[in-house]
C-alpha cells in the first residue's frame, strides 16, 4: 500500500472495500488486492466503483503460481495491506489438509490470477 492511498469503507457497515489513490487531478479506485479498478476518475466515481465492487471478488476462485511454475486452484483466505493468504481449494472437504500460501501485496497476476473458466 502506498502512503498516499486513502482508505475507503462502506457507509452501511464500515467494512474496508479498498483505497482511493490520488493521481494528478483525479483518483483511481484500488481494490483489496491492490489492483487498480478504474482509470483516473473523479472522487465520487472512485467511491461508487469500490462500493459496487464490494467484497464479492474475494469469494471467487483463483490460481496461484507455485515455486515449481505450476498453477494451483485456490481461494482467498485473508487480505491485508501486507500480504494476501490463499488456501488450496479443497471443495469443502473437511478431511483435506489445509494448505496455505502467501502472496505479496499488491497482487501480481503472474503470481495470483482469477481462475479462467
Amino acid at each position: 500500500m502506498e502512503p498516499d492511498w486513502i482508505e475507503h469503507r462502506r457507509a452501511e457497515d464500515g467494512e474496508r472495500v479498498g483505497w482511493i489513490k490520488p493521481v494528478n487531478e483525479g483518483f483511481v479506485a484500488i481494490d483489496l488486492l491492490g489492483r487498480g479498478r478504474t482509470g483516473v476518475v473523479d472522487w465520487l466515481s472512485a467511491e461508487e466503483t469500490l462500493d459496487e465492487l464490494g467484497l464479492t471478488y474475494l469469494t471467487h476462485r483463483y490460481e496461484v503460481r507455485l515455486d515449481t511454475g505450476d498453477w494451483l486452484r485456490v481461494r482467498i483466505a485473508e487480505v491485508s495491506p501486507a500480504e494476501i493468504r490463499v488456501k488450496k481449494d479443497d471443495w469443502g472437504d473437511m478431511t483435506a489438509p489445509q494448505l496455505y500460501y502467501t502472496v505479496p501485496f499488491p497482487v501480481n497476476e503472474e503470481r495470483l490470477r482469477p481462475l479462467s473458466a
